[in-house]
């Protein structure tokens, strides 16, 4: 199909950034480059009939989240609608793109496999950036990404080094690890670039991105898929250690956990509290940095709760929630209330419940089904990523990440991949769906505006 190589260059430029690192591609728009590209191949598609118009499950509810986001905007602070309209926007035609320009499962497979190769590229990149050397680095104030800089070669151990006999006087040091392609760590912690550069973002899409692998092992048995599953999970646990992230850790648990439980059953728990070891010795911070990190983000939901108090119906306004605080949210239950009202989060959330309720349902009809093997093992796959996703989110502002957008995506597309051979299975959002994720959203308001004035007194 003419629309898969706008959609893996999509997905490899989101993930990898070569823009970021390569000299001749800075100053091209390769992002909106691939858009068009898609764009393009999805109408070929369409106009050859090679692929199906059938629209996603999850469509209606994009459209109402994006219009009532648009909204928000010019009711809050409408210079800014065109700037929030385009950022919003390319997230919601990237998921747009992957739903319904991959339609066979081939072609899903295919994705999937750019998805883990994208995943393992990141750990090997992370996992080598945690054995280079402590360098002075010279903060560039002027960059588009915090803590980006320079390496003088100087070595050192904490940043006071890096003060003595400095080539620029009077600059903001910090002594930081250098990795390949541009790549640094911040504050010892590692990291990728672009829209990956916080470390709790890098170790969550390593997470997400781990399932894959257990599904490319499970659809044909032997030794060389089985020794890049074992190699995909060593590198995957490696990264979320060296991260730091300890959001990013429960992600990698909660996605091995998923496939443990539904193996083994309760024995499953037992087999992730022995992985979960590694992480618990050697992952995370501790000390002074950790209550620090921990009084902070408690500080960020403290005041999205307010906000969500002072403008129930409307928020604040998408992207507008440093408007009102210096930090994020850091968690995505509370951006979306104090940014798009509790409507807004609604609208928000049934995307994410129709996105999750896709593989539930595939898993469900075709448990039994001999013939349909491949269709398990990705529903898995994915059942596990966006297990992971929804965990992780609680710890990150990842409202209209890329990323999130690209899981909804594929949650879209394999619903019609399934639906291309079994015409009679349809995933549908009903009154009861609606109601289940109201309660569930005023829970998480109700319990998170509870915490925060407890945890805060």
């Amino acid at each position: 199909m003419f629309a898969i190589p706008g959609i893996l260059a999509l997905v490899t430029l989101i993930y990898v950034r070569p823009q970021e690192f390569a000299e001749a591609a800075r100053s091209l728009p390769l992002l909106y480059l691939a858009l068009g590209l898609t764009v393009f191949g999805l109408v070929v598609d369409w106009r050859l009939r090679l692929s199906r118009l059938e629209l996603a499950p999850q469509v209606p509810w994009i459209g109402i989240f994006f219009a009532w986001s648009m909204l928000t905007v010019m009711l809050r602070n409408p210079p800014m609608l065109g700037t929030e309209a385009l950022a919003i926007g390319v997230a919601i035609v990237l998921a747009l793109s992957i739903m319904h320009g991959v339609q066979t499962l081939r072609a899903f497979q295919v994705v999937a496999a750019v998805v883990l190769g994208c995943t393992l590229f990141l750990s090997v990149i992370g996992v080598a950036q945690s054995f280079a050397p402590y360098t002075c680095m010279a903060i560039d104030e002027s960059a588009s990404e915090p803590g980006r800089g320079h390496f003088d070669g100087r070595p050192c151990e904490s940043f006071r080094d890096c003060q003595i006999d400095a080539p620029e006087p009077g600059a903001d040091y910090r002594c930081e690890r250098a990795g390949v392609l541009g790549t640094s760590t911040i504050g010892g912690r590692v990291r990728y670039i672009g829209v990956l550069e916080d470390p709790n973002f890098l170790a969550l899409t390593i997470g997400c991105g781990l399932p894959f692998a257990f599904a490319l092992a499970e659809r044909k048995r032997s030794p060389p898929r089985r020794i890049l599953l074992w190699l995909a999970l060593v590198l995957c646990m490696l990264c979320a250690i060296v991260t730091k992230s300890r959001g990013g850790q429960i992600v990698f648990l909660v996605v091995i956990g998923t496939y443990l439980i539904k193996r083994y059953g309760p024995r499953g728990l037992l087999l992730g509290a022995l992985l979960a070891l590694p992480l618990l010795l050697f992952g995370g911070r501790s000390g002074e940095e950790a209550e620090s990190s921990t009084l902070e983000r408690l500080e960020c939901w403290f005041e999205g709760m307010t906000m969500v108090r002072d403008y129930p119906v409307v928020g604040v306004g998408a992207g507008q929630f440093l408007e009102h605080h210096y930090q994020a949210a850091h968690n995505s239950y509370i951006q979306a209330p104090a940014e798009l009202g509790l409507p807004g989060m609604v609208w928000w959330s049934s995307v994410l419940y129709l996105s999750a309720k896709i593989p539930v349902q595939a898993l469900r009809r075709y448990a039994s089904e001999p013939r349909a093997p491949a269709a398990r093992t990705l529903a898995m796959a994915l059942l596990a990523s966006l297990a992971g996703l929804v965990v992780g989110i609680m710890f990150l502002s990842f409202c209209y990440h890329y990323v999130l957008w690209i899981y909804v995506g594929l949650a879209g597309a394999f619903h019609g991949v399934l639906r291309t051979h079994d015409p009679e299975w349809r995933v549908r959002f009903d009154w009861r769906d609606l109601a289940r994720v109201v309660v569930i959203d005023l829970l998480l308001v109700v319990g998170l505006y509870g915490y925060t004035r407890i945890k805060m007194m």
